[in-house]
């Protein structure tokens, strides 16, 4: 079922998206070589409880993190642990919050030191990719035209979309219907209606676009061990058009 959202909660959403982006921010300020991903973990477990927040990942089905960080290879979901970041790689950060029953969440991909040419363009590939698909989060519209830009720009640059896993709705809870997938048709899918909030996150491989989990049954990393980068915002509907939830504090 997809809940449609009040104003009100709307604005609750977009609390707990604040604090979301700032922590972001944060993080993509201080990464660089040499910080480990423990140290990004132990920040992101402290820095909502700041606002009266929490974060959202930890403990959900049993993950045992506060913050997914993705480096290289690896899609989504990839668990913290002592690895150091090193000049060249690009690490994928999914965060979310819960403030007063109300979940935020987002993804950033960062380019750590010096990277690759074709690292920099699948990462910027991704971000841009993510933009056209909230550009099309449009009232009477319809899912698939979010899923058709995405997939339709991603591949334009000779990169490939994940399949497995997807977008979704927010709100009460983390997850919620409908499934928001990359890939798709114009016209197809559930209409869009003012109220809807969306958690939009595109998953671009370099190479092919099937994956694989690992054996501790979270990560999920490229089949053939290609880069890959992820962005998300969650983003409302509203009568005026797409508003996206999770900006940081200018």
């Amino acid at each position: 079922m997809i809940y449609i959202k009040s104003p009100q909660e709307i604005s609750k959403i977009e609390k707990a998206g604040r604090i979301v982006a700032n922590a972001l921010e944060e993080i993509k300020n201080f990464i660089a070589p040499g910080i480990s991903l423990a140290e990004i973990d132990r920040f992101a477990e402290d820095y909502p409880k700041k606002f009266g927040g929490r974060p959202a990942f930890k403990g959900y089905h049993n993950y045992p993190a506060s913050i997914c960080l993705s480096v290289n290879h690896v899609v989504v979901h990839g668990i913290p642990d002592s690895y150091v970041l090193r000049s060249g790689d690009i690490v994928g950060v999914d965060y979310g919050v819960e403030l007063d029953g109300y979940f935020g969440d987002s993804a950033i991909t960062v380019c750590v030191g010096d990277v690759s040419p074709e690292a920099r363009l699948l990462v910027e590939t991704t971000k841009k990719s993510l933009e056209l698909g909230i550009s099309q989060a449009m009232p009477g519209g319809r899912l698939g035209d979010i899923s058709f830009s995405i997939q339709e720009y991603a591949e334009s640059k000779n990169f490939s979309v994940v399949r497995n896993y997807v977008g979704h709705g927010i709100g009460r809870k983390l997850h919620e219907d409908p499934p928001v997938p990359n890939f798709g048709q114009k016209g197809k899918g559930v209409k869009l209606e003012v109220g809807m909030v969306l958690a939009l996150e595109p998953m671009i491989n370099q190479g092919s676009y099937e994956t694989v989990t690992l054996s501790d049954g979270w990560t999920a990393a490229t089949k053939d061990g290609s880069l890959s980068a992820h962005f998300e915002h969650t983003v409302a509907i509203t009568k005026a058009g797409p508003k996206v939830l999770t900006l940081p504090d200018v």
